[in-house]
């Protein structure tokens, strides 16, 4: 021990050590104490929307109402995800970007959910097929929205499944009011008019050929018809067949088998202006 003492360079890097340690010391206390000044409470939020959105479901006001309440700390102790957090949790608030703003504020990105259909348990499903929980009323503030129903955790299916199903019935002029997804994955779709359409699965011939294909034959069909069709069943290979409610809760009891009341079969090439027969 006696040794280190009579070492100088010992002793100086040694002095050296201790001296660092007492500055760094002095600056992490100094740093904490500048840190708590009163200038750097928080004492501004700027709310906006996303960039290329409007925030319509949800106000500025009420958005820092919300966070005032929740949210602690100062411009360097905040936590920027709890305060994150708190945004996301206030209803019709999809996605909340948040960051620090010099020297005592805060900047808050907001994104608002955008209500696309009704699930079946009573949540929204967004434009992203996502199921959040709102004010069914302010859902349907701009119309009443189309139902949608399919087993847990297939809500981005449907979704993406209604999208494609709405542009191949357009051109008929009407829209869809409704469509599921059972648990054996077969579709069935509702128009505006009161049609359902039964899709089945994408087994052999896609959904999307199925239903295309009687669109472009279906303005024919309807100048044969005298009376309004309930239910166009398109499960089949070569065409489809119209059937009454009654018909089809029959038909479902009995075996799941398919039969008719009138089946339009389509040729290779049906164009607008061939007939189409009955059998």
């Amino acid at each position: 021990m006696s040794g280190l003492w009579n070492d100088a360079r010992a002793l100086n890097a040694l002095a050296n050590a201790l001296l660092g340690a007492t500055l760094l010391a002095a600056m992490a206390a100094g740093a904490w104490w500048v840190s708590q000044r009163p200038f750097f409470t928080l004492a501004h939020v700027r709310i906006d929307a996303v960039q290329g959105h409007e925030l319509q479901r949800v106000s500025p006001a009420q958005l820092r109402s919300a966070v005032a309440r929740r949210v602690q700390g100062n411009f360097f102790a905040v936590d920027l995800d709890a305060v994150r957090a708190v945004f996301e949790a206030v209803p019709w608030v999809r996605r909340a970007g948040v960051r620090r703003v010099w020297p005592d504020g805060l900047e808050v990105s907001i994104e608002e959910h955008r209500a696309l259909a009704l699930w079946d348990d009573g949540r929204i499903v967004n434009t992203f097929g996502e199921l959040f929980v709102a004010n069914l009323a302010e859902a349907e503030e701009d119309g009443e929205l189309p139902q949608f129903s399919g087993p847990e955790g297939t809500a981005l299916q449907v979704a993406r499944r209604y999208a494609e199903l709405r542009e191949a019935v357009a051109a008929l002029d009407v829209q869809p009011d409704a469509l599921s997804l059972s648990a054996r994955h077969a579709w069935t779709l509702r128009l505006d008019d009161g049609t359902t359409l039964l899709l089945g699965r994408d087994q052999g011939m896609p959904v999307e050929r199925r239903l295309a294909r009687w669109v472009q034959t279906w303005p024919v069909v309807t100048a044969t018809l005298n009376r309004r069709a309930e239910v166009i069943d398109l499960r089949y290979p070569n065409g489809f067949a119209i059937r009454s409610l009654a018909r089809l809760e029959h038909d479902d009891k009995d075996a799941g088998s398919l039969r008719p009341a009138a089946h339009h079969p389509v040729p290779p090439r049906a164009r607008s202006e061939r007939p189409h027969r009955q059998r």
